[in-house]
């Protein structure tokens, strides 16, 4: 990919979008970004704000964007959607996001874009499915942020726990963005060495079993916490973002779990959820197949299952 190929087109200029843009402006992977919003004066604001750092981060041009800014941009990333009006229904909500979703793909596909298309906006598994329905794109080229900042969570609260550098942690959230997400346990190591025997050897396995189940709900609740605390969370997604997208424009094909389409992995079919994936300048080039403990393979089969109930609830 060459030096003037590094377009990324933002849609939705809010916290998200724009914290996003901030932290995508630092890091230098894209030469090129463009923010788009219904609300033409926000979208002006925020690249105004953005563009008077320009100093300070590595060569970079920021500005506002239309639909055609869709057909040259390698990377389109939507973090656009509605607010939940008063005595609205959660339902009602995702159908009019559904609707959003649906209108930002037409004019994607109008321009003829061969752009990688990654979802955020949430429910971001429902909301990646809706736009590979509607699009009829392989599903390399759309697929969701997933469970990519749930991961980097899952890895904080685990360092914290044991005292270990975060960066010496792996370790996965799988399935839903939300409620009926899992903890990959079996997947987690400590700069190489499994969780199991990690605990093992400094004396934790007695406290272990409830300590486990408290980090999985520290991960569920955060996001609720933070929005109580401030009112939205935008910085740590913004990171998991330009983890992504970087992973895209450099062709890094780095493991990480983004929301994807199944077709017959892990024994699942027509749901998209979160599972580790290598992403590089194609999109998502390969599932990867982890060997799950049973309780970790049931627990991921009921949260396609609860994804699935959501999307049968827009067909009404």
């Amino acid at each position: 990919m060459s030096s003037t190929d590094r377009k990324v087109v933002i849609v939705g200029a809010g916290a998200v979008g724009a914290t996003f843009a901030y932290a995508l402006a630092q890091d230098g992977a894209a030469n090129k970004i463009c923010l788009i919003d219904k609300n033409q004066n926000l979208a002006d604001g925020q690249v105004a704000d953005l563009a008077h750092g320009l100093p300070y981060y590595p060569t970079v041009s920021i500005y506002r964007g239309e639909g055609k800014d869709y057909a040259d941009a390698q990377v389109i990333v939507i973090t656009a959607g509605a607010a939940q009006r008063p005595g609205e229904t959660r339902l009602d909500l995702l159908k009019r996001n559904a609707g959003i979703i649906e209108g930002i793909m037409d004019d994607i596909i109008a321009q003829q874009s061969r752009a990688i298309v990654v979802i955020v906006s949430n429910p971001v598994d429902v909301l990646t499915k809706v736009a590979l329905d509607h699009s009829r794109w392989p599903r390399s080229h759309i697929f969701g942020s997933g469970t990519v900042l749930d991961s980097a969570r899952f890895r904080y609260f685990i360092s914290q726990e044991v005292g270990v550098d975060v960066k010496s942690v792996h370790a996965y959230i799988l399935g839903e963005h939300g409620d009926s997400e899992l903890a990959a346990w079996s997947l987690t190591n400590v700069g190489g060495v499994s969780i199991q025997q990690f605990v093992a050897s400094n004396g934790l396995e007695e406290t272990w079993p409830e300590t486990s189940k408290q980090l999985l709900e520290s991960v569920k609740n955060s996001a609720y916490h933070i929005i109580d605390y401030k009112g939205a969370t935008n910085f740590a997604v913004g990171q998991a973002l330009v983890r992504i997208v970087k992973a895209i424009l450099r062709d890094s094909h780095s493991v990480l779990t983004v929301s994807i389409l199944l077709k017959g992995e892990y024994g699942l079919e027509d749901v998209c959820l979160s599972v580790p994936c290598i992403v590089s300048r194609n999109g998502v080039e390969q599932v990867l197949l982890a060997d799950l403990t049973a309780e970790e393979a049931e627990a991921l089969q009921h949260s396609a299952t609860v994804l699935k109930e959501s999307m049968s609830g827009l067909g009404e």
